[in-house]
């Protein structure tokens, strides 16, 4: 995606974790504990993948797209489809993705990666620059009710 930016893997984590039950520290049942929450949202907002699960190896991984913003406001929390996310990066300024990794067989579940979405990777133009808001981005950076008092101190 094109305005993917500031992007977590956590591949070597569950490496890890796969690493561990093989060597007995922990039991299946400690890394298949998806909760039907999370199998109802792979299965109606999942994307399939190719790649086969880890613990049981008959079945495909679906990934799972779960969206996090201050602007998202009740949409904040919820599985969204990869088709959606573009058309959202292109109405909110920013949010946050989770992908999580889930088999409907065997309940295995793993976060793959984060990354932030929106707007704000579309400007390319340096800090302070004419697409940044009067405050001179501090919303972007995480002043948000600073920001909005001055914001409308120059009212």
């Amino acid at each position: 995606m094109r305005t993917q930016r500031q992007v977590v893997d956590y591949s070597l984590r569950k490496r890890a974790v796969l690493r561990e039950l093989l060597a007995g520290r922990v039991g299946t049942y400690d890394v298949c504990d998806a909760s039907p929450y999370l199998k109802n949202a792979a299965r109606f907002h999942g994307e399939p993948t190719d790649e086969r699960c880890p613990i049981c190896r008959s079945e495909n991984l679906t990934h799972v797209h779960y969206i996090y913003g201050d602007e998202l406001r009740q949409s904040a929390g919820q599985a969204r489809t990869l088709a959606e996310l573009p058309m959202l990066a292109m109405t909110v300024r920013e949010f946050q993705v989770f992908v999580v990794e889930v088999c409907l067989g065997c309940d295995w579940n793993h976060l793959v990666e984060q990354y932030l979405l929106g707007r704000d990777g579309l400007t390319g133009s340096p800090e302070g620059g004419p697409d940044q808001d009067a405050v001179g981005g501090a919303a972007a950076t995480g002043n948000g009710a600073g920001g909005r008092r001055r914001r409308e101190a120059q009212r």
